[in-house]
């Protein structure tokens, strides 16, 4: 039976998932966002360019996009859970085999490939099993799981530039490896949703038990989505349209925390200073998300509306930020980017669940990721080959808060075309509920 989550709780054992989401985000979106650390040594330990060493993000990212389709698949046919614990395990195995550092095509292989997979097979299912817990909290709940991130960059920064001190770089990546192993634990506190275990009949009680949890023995044999996933959303022009907007963010999101350290060591700073900035980045990022989340929750302003604001008020940030040219100004200019890109993170999925409905969330989820990854695959590649030919790093700044405007466009023709549709619905009802109920009384009326 196909499974509904028409009543999500809007809480209890929910805020149990959301710390378990919180924690698996922290321990795979913020060693990706914290991987600038090892782009210096990586570069230098194989004698590469840029350009050639971005690409081990590069295929992260992608991989990480073109794994979501499949993880959403394996949440359809299994449970998030299962899937969770396969990340994990994904995750561990690309930093575990990326110690022994044979050559770029290794890198690419490991730390690039099988990170990047085990990254998809845990973020995907553990953003999607939240909003399913939540309905009227849902832009609060996401906002909360996501700051995972920030949080664990926060903490990674000056956490990795310790063990690259201590242990190299080889040895900072298996270490990190081993702690990415917490994520099968998170994965296994995520218990399919209650409601789609009652109107499935998969519990066996009179009384629907507390917290939404269905009994221990069933709850795995109730999954929470669609029994097929929906390839047809590509036929919709409202999904399109926020695809194309993923396609260009994405392009621009992966840029600046792969630069920033780089751009800090041509003008001059210690790197003790330089991983600071890692930390006031994800400082501000993680107060953006709670403080967007919080106000997104009010309904004041319309999602889309608050997405298009905040993506137009990080690419500002981005053509500021290259004017720095000290320690300080490089501070001030990356908590205004920090902050903004945690606003835009904190309501992006909400969007997208406003955009396609509840129903096909999980298919969309998988779909929106697997387009996206085009730009996070060309993006950090080609902003490291403008970096080559420009022979500064704020080139890639610039590239990355231009591609930004571009994608607010989107939002707004987004907007537009919603808006009209909502205008034609409403014309079409108006007739139809000024209709006399008795067309015999009618007449009479008319009479």
């Amino acid at each position: 039976m196909q499974a509904k989550d028409s009543n999500p709780p809007d809480g209890g054992y929910g805020w149990v998932v959301v710390v378990s989401a919180f924690v698996v985000m922290g321990l795979t979106v913020a060693v990706l966002k914290t991987f600038g650390l090892f782009f210096v040594e990586i570069q230098q330990h194989f004698d590469e360019l840029a350009s050639t060493t971005s690409w081990i993000t590069s295929v992260t990212i992608a991989v990480f996009h073109l794994g979501a389709p499949v993880a959403s698949s394996l949440c359809v046919q299994y449970t998030h859970r299962t899937v969770v614990i396969t990340g994990g395990l994904l995750a561990f195995s690309g930093m575990a085999l990326g110690f022994f550092g044979f050559n770029m095509v290794w890198m690419y292989a490991t730390t690039g490939f099988l990170q990047g997979l085990g990254i998809s097979f845990s973020w995907t299912p553990a953003i999607s099993i939240v909003s399913h817990y939540f309905s009227k909290k849902r832009a609060l709940a996401n906002a909360i799981a996501s700051a995972g991130e920030c949080a664990f960059a926060f903490m990674f920064g000056p956490f990795f530039q310790w063990l690259i001190s201590q242990y190299g770089w080889k040895g900072a990546l298996l270490i990190i490896g081993g702690i990415q192993l917490n994520i099968c634990v998170c994965g296994t506190l995520m218990r399919p949703l209650a409601s789609s275990c009652l109107k499935a009949s998969h519990c066996k009680t009179e009384t629907p038990p507390r917290n939404g949890a269905c009994r221990r023995d069933k709850e795995d044999k109730s999954p929470i989505t669609h029994k097929t996933f929906n390839w047809m959303l590509v036929r919709r022009p409202e999904f399109v349209l926020y695809a194309i907007f993923g396609i260009l963010a994405a392009m621009s999101f992966f840029v600046p925390p792969l630069f920033l350290v780089p751009l800090s060591y041509s003008l001059g700073i210690d790197e003790s200073w330089t991983a600071s900035l890692l930390s006031i980045l994800a400082m501000v990022d993680f107060g953006g998300r709670l403080l967007c989340g919080w106000y997104a929750n009010l309904h004041v302003t319309k999602t889309i509306h608050l997405l298009a604001m905040t993506i137009t008020l990080i690419s500002t940030s981005l053509m500021l930020l290259p004017l720095a040219n000290n320690y300080l100004s490089l501070a001030i200019f990356t908590g205004f980017y920090g902050f903004f890109f945690g606003t835009t993170v904190a309501i992006h999925i909400t969007v997208l669940a406003d955009v396609v409905g509840m129903p096909e969330f999980d298919s969309a989820l998988g779909l929106f990721m697997l387009i996206r990854s085009t730009g996070g695959f060309v993006g950090p590649p080609l902003a490291g080959l403008i970096v080559d030919m420009a022979g500064d790093y704020r080139a890639g700044f610039y590239m990355a808060g231009v591609t930004l405007v571009l994608s607010a466009g989107f939002l707004v023709i987004l907007d537009q075309l919603q808006q009209r549709k909502k205008r034609g619905s409403k014309i079409r009802t108006e007739p139809e509920k000024s209709t006399f109920p008795y067309p015999s009384l009618h007449l009479l009326k008319n009479q």
